[in-house]
Parts: C-alpha cells; structure tokens; sequence
C-alpha cells in the first residue's frame, strides 16, 4: 500500500506539472462544473431575457417570474473500473489492472484536490468494490486503499451491467472516467447512453503482447476468465496477424463510436509511461 500511494502521489505531480506547463495554467477545470444550475426565482425587471420567465409560476397572477441561475462549482467524478481476470494479463512486475489502479488513483486525487466529488465502482461481472461520491480527505483515503488492496471476487466481465449501474447511481450530469480493456461484447447500447447523459471520459488498456505477440513456438496460454488452457503455435504469422488485425480492429470500432457520440478516448499501454498521454488529455480537454 505504501508504495501505491507513493507510486499515485508521484504521477499526479507530474501530470500536474505537465499541464502547467503547457497551458501556464492549471487543470482546475477540467474537474470544475462548467454549466448552469437553477438557484432561485425573482420578479421580472425592465431587460431581463425573456426566455427566463418561469411560465408555470407567472401563470398563478402574482406578476412575472424569472429563473436565476449560477454556476456550478464542482461536479461529480465517477471512475468506472475493469477489475476482471483480462485485466491481470502483463508482467509479473506489472499486470494491466497494475496500470489502471495507478491510473485511477492518479485522476482520483487530481479530482479530490479541486474539491470534486469523487466516487468509485469497480466491477467484474458482478460488484467489485462501490464508493458513493463525496468529496472529504476520508474519501480520498477510501478511495485509494480500496483500490490499492481490491481482490476481485469473480474473473468474468460485464461491462453493460456496469454501464447501467452508473445510469441508474448518478442522477445529475458528472465527469465519468471508465477504465478497461473492453475484451467483452454487447455494451455499445449502454456506452451509448452514458456518452449522452454525461461526460465521458474512456480509457483502453492493453498488453503489447495482445497487439504483437512474440514468437515463442507452439505454446499453451492459460485463459483466466474461461478457466481453461488452449494450445496456440505463436510462430505461425498468419495467425499473429490475425491477432494483431483483430485488436487494431476492436479499437477503431471503440475511438469510432466514442467521436461519434463526443466522449473522449484514450489507447494506454500498459507496459509504458502513462503520465504524458494523460497530459495530453488534459490539454485537450481544457482547449476545448
């Protein structure tokens, strides 16, 4: 635990320091509510904008109402978080679930340290770990240990159920990340959703080894989710480039359909530096 803190405290400083330097400036906003929300009702003054007047209210004969509105300060953080066994392919040293808790953590005290409300659900096909948002140092501590010392309880995967878990916990409009590999099927209707009720944010991992494996002869490969070895010829590059071709497939599919819905879309490997990727969203984030 101490060295995943000191790991997350580390790459949230120069993420940090990254963006600064670029914009002369912070990422406050990125993690600032930027819309507007009703605070109040007040009689109608000689220039006021029309389309404000609260028609239901005026209606009752005490004159016209108009609609005051402020902004909004903070806004909801939700990560999503993929924590099924396709996600503990890497490395001994280091697992793609490995980089999505550091990832996670990273983003999460960017969040906490603008005053957000942070929250967390981590899923397999099932209820992992669920954190409801709040934005106190408790939280903030919750938060990371609970991914640092997360031990799924199932290996499968069910991102649509997780997708319309969030639809139905976050009733206002937040700032979701949602964190996977996206080695499952039929979630593109609940990703759909999620993209037009809020802000999202989406992060693919993957292992080099699932996008150029590596030639290793006729080889036995252990899948951890259907709890069963099959035997693959590695040296074959027919089949190597059918494996290639199949991932470099699934992620134009996933960038396509996050452009078209406007969330944004991330590609991390697993195995290198996330920090200026993550910068770079945030630039881009913030210039836009």
């Amino acid at each position: 635990m101490d060295d995943f803190l000191v790991k997350v405290q580390e790459f949230e400083i120069r993420i940090r320091k990254a963006v600064t330097s670029q914009l002369r400036g912070n990422f406050r906003s990125v993690f600032k509510g930027s819309g507007l929300e009703f605070a109040d009702l007040r009689q109608y003054q000689y220039g006021d904008d029309v389309r404000a007047i609260d028609w239901n209210v005026s209606s009752k004969g005490h004159g016209a109402f108009v609609k005051v509105f402020r902004e909004e300060k903070d806004q909801t953080v939700f990560f999503v978080v993929d924590v099924s066994a396709s996600q503990q392919v890497g490395t001994h040293q280091r697992s793609k679930l490995d980089t999505t808790k550091e990832v996670c953590g990273t983003l999460a005290m960017s969040a906490l340290r603008e005053a957000s409300h942070v929250g967390l659900y981590c899923f397999s096909d099932q209820k992992e770990q669920y954190l409801k948002p709040a934005n106190t140092q408790k939280q903030g501590y919750q938060l990371i240990t609970s991914l640092g010392r997360l031990q799924p309880e199932s290996v499968r995967t069910n991102i649509a159920d997780a997708l319309l878990f969030t639809l139905n916990v976050l009733k206002r409009r937040s700032l979701i990340f949602l964190l996977s590999d996206f080695i499952d099927q039929g979630y593109e209707h609940n990703l759909k959703a999620l993209a037009r009720k809020h802000d999202l944010v989406v992060i693919h991992f993957y292992d080099p080894r699932e996008v150029n494996l590596p030639k290793l002869g006729v080889i036995p490969v252990y899948d951890m989710e259907e709890r069963r070895t099959v035997w693959i010829n590695t040296s074959s590059s027919r089949f190597r480039q059918r494996l290639h071709d199949q991932f470099a497939q699934s992620r134009v599919r996933l960038e396509r359909f996050c452009r078209q819905y406007d969330a944004d879309y991330v590609a991390l490997d697993s195995q290198s530096d996330f920090v200026p990727t993550l910068a770079e969203l945030f630039r881009v984030r913030k210039y836009r």
